[in-house]
């Protein structure tokens, strides 16, 4: 058992930083949006993966993944849709200053497809082996 001492000291802690619960507002807020406000054809069906947001809270970047499109094209259409989702973002965040934007494209989701594939071609090469030829 810990003494009191050691245990309210970790307790008073908080557990996140605040970048981090911004960046977590942010992701829900700028999905939100593109949901519902971009009209945008270039954007396309794109989802927002995860947001990094600096110490300072001056700087983020936006990773999103494309589905189904040109994603140079999606880029194109976030980077001009920017000064709109920062405007959105200040009446949602109380914020003293909304931190740049910088939208990246993430390629965590065609990568993890792509492994699944490659392990279900694995699996059906071992479905379809012969058992007489062990």
């Amino acid at each position: 058992m810990l003494p009191l001492r050691l245990l309210k000291k970790i307790m008073s802690k908080p557990t996140f930083k605040r970048s981090e619960r911004i960046s977590d507002q942010m992701k829900r807020e700028i999905a939100d949006i593109l949901m519902r406000k971009i009209k945008d054809p270039r954007i396309g069906f794109v989802t927002v993966t995860g947001v990094d947001v600096a110490q300072d809270l001056k700087n983020a970047k936006v990773f999103v993944s494309v589905y189904g499109g040109d994603k140079e094209e999606s880029l194109k259409g976030l980077k001009s849709a920017t000064p709109f989702i920062r405007s959105e973002l200040g009446k949602r965040i109380r914020m003293r200053s909304i931190p740049e934007i910088l939208f990246r494209y993430d390629g965590t989701v065609e990568q993890g497809a792509h492994i699944m594939e490659l392990l279900r071609s694995i699996e059906e090469g071992k479905e379809n082996k012969d058992p007489s030829d062990e």
